[in-house]
């Protein structure tokens, strides 16, 4: 059994997610407090930590015994059997960049997986929801993903880790993949890219090394959506997912394997 309603948990995600992605548009164009994580490409930034600040403060007001995990450092245990998985700023660079591309994403989790995702796109006001077992929507429109979808027919979303080692691994996958498809998008954000699975605007997903945050909520909204997400090894990473519908899933399978 968990620990509250989903329903509660998913209205507090909801509203703690269009309150950091108003944060994030306030900042919008004026970034301050630059720094880097993991390697020289991988920024963080004054918005990343005050959206993730917002979020927490929230979160805990309402729920003071859920546990955290955010990128930015938010971390507490559970004992309410609920942990909270939150990107404050999924794509970091595009927002430095002003490309628009980026999302604020926030899960619930309990002991059986995802249990609520909210990822909300500030820009294009766009607020992806899924509740386990009670499907995915966007803005109450119910969505499912494309299915089937050949090989050949497939716009795979994808992207690339910080290490340059891991880039020249990803690099020469996607290079053997590229001309069986239909076409590759590096959009920046992996959370939309899930999103946008789940819409019918893309056909699959795979990257390797992203973070539990990254995809936490959004891959509950795309296998909400009717997608397979299993996870594959095929670089130095420690994680990666391939995420498509069934038909294309497999057929991705063994075009990576290849």
């Amino acid at each position: 059994m968990t620990a509250a309603d989903p329903s509660v948990l998913l209205d507090l995600a909801v509203r703690a997610a269009r309150a950091a992605g108003a944060e994030l548009l306030s900042r919008y164009g004026n970034v301050e407090g630059l720094d880097t994580k993991s390697s020289a490409t991988d920024p963080v930034s004054d918005a990343d930590r005050a959206s993730e600040a917002l979020i927490v403060q929230m979160l805990s007001a309402e729920r003071p015994d859920d546990g955290l995990i955010g990128e930015e450092g938010a971390s507490r245990a559970s004992s309410s059997g609920v942990t909270w998985v939150i990107d404050p700023l999924d794509g970091t660079v595009n927002y430095l960049y002003e490309l628009d591309n980026f999302s604020v994403s926030i899960a619930a989790e309990d002991a059986e997986g995802g249990l609520v995702g909210a990822v909300y796109d500030p820009v294009q006001k766009r607020m992806y929801t899924a509740v386990r077992g009670g499907g995915a929507f966007v803005d109450g429109r119910r969505l499912r993903v494309n299915e089937p979808v050949s090989l050949d027919r497939s716009l795979l979303a994808t992207g690339f880790g910080y290490s340059p080692s891991r880039r020249a691994l990803q690099g020469a996958i996607v290079a053997r993949l590229l001309p069986q498809i239909r076409d590759i998008r590096r959009m920046g954000s992996a959370a939309l890219n899930l999103c946008e699975l789940a819409a019918g605007r893309l056909d699959a997903y795979w990257e390797e090394g992203v973070q539990h945050w990254d995809v936490a909520a959004g891959g509950l909204i795309a296998t909400e959506a009717g997608a397979l997400m299993t996870a594959t090894r095929l670089t130095d990473a420690t994680t990666g997912w391939l995420v498509a519908g069934p038909s294309l899933h497999a057929a991705l399978t063994s075009a990576l394997a290849g």
